[in-house]
């Protein structure tokens, strides 16, 4: 095999972890919890299932690789709760030390063209990363509506929390902010979310 197959597989064979980093999101209906390769392959289906609703013309093919690269660097930095004040301090650093190490498995022009997708997406740069972004708010949010909130019951989050993290989802998508607002509500409503 040439060194660039080999750097390759090697990256294939290091993403395989991200089987093993589970998230704080239970499955719909009060499954186990999600792992990351499960989160964003959910992610990707939805976006390319809800591209009609972004608030501006997207490339859904670069939308969806951000999707399925986007929570690798969790393989080494483990998964960010949300809701974690704490965690969500240092949570750009770690994830930087491990995107570098992980992606510099790949030969140097693919490392560059994910690390550029990766930053995309961090930085909100693009009506794709925008779009990404209410993909990403939306699917907790309706995981832990199918399981009547227990995942925010379980870790004491407030409906003025949720709406925090929710207020960026308009970046991408008015439609599926409205959609958020509605679920929200409704938890309001049935007591999962206090105010």
């Amino acid at each position: 095999m040439d060194e660039r197959i080999k750097k390759q597989l090697a990256f294939s064979l290091e993403i395989d972890k991200e089987k093993n980093v589970f998230r704080q999101t239970h499955l719909s209906g009060h499954g186990r919890r999600e792992n990351d390769a499960e989160h964003a392959w959910h992610m990707a289906i939805m976006a390319w299932l809800l591209r009609e609703y972004a608030n501006e013309e997207v490339d859904i093919t670069k939308v969806m690789l951000m999707w399925l690269i986007h929570d690798i660097v969790e393989i080494d930095a483990g998964d960010t709760y949300a809701y974690d004040e704490e965690g969500l301090k240092t949570q750009k650093a770690i994830e930087d030390a491990a995107k570098e190490r992980i992606f510099s498995l790949l030969p140097d022009d693919q490392k560059k063209e994910l690390t550029g997708l990766f930053d995309e997406f961090e930085e909100y740069r693009s009506a794709e990363s925008r779009f990404a972004h209410a993909m990403d708010n939306l699917q907790p949010l309706l995981l832990n509506n199918s399981n009547g909130g227990s995942d925010w019951k379980e870790h004491g989050v407030s409906s003025r929390t949720v709406y925090g993290r929710q207020k960026k989802t308009r970046l991408g998508s008015e439609k599926l902010f409205e959609v958020s607002d509605q679920i929200i509500q409704d938890n309001i409503k049935k007591g999962s979310l206090p105010e």
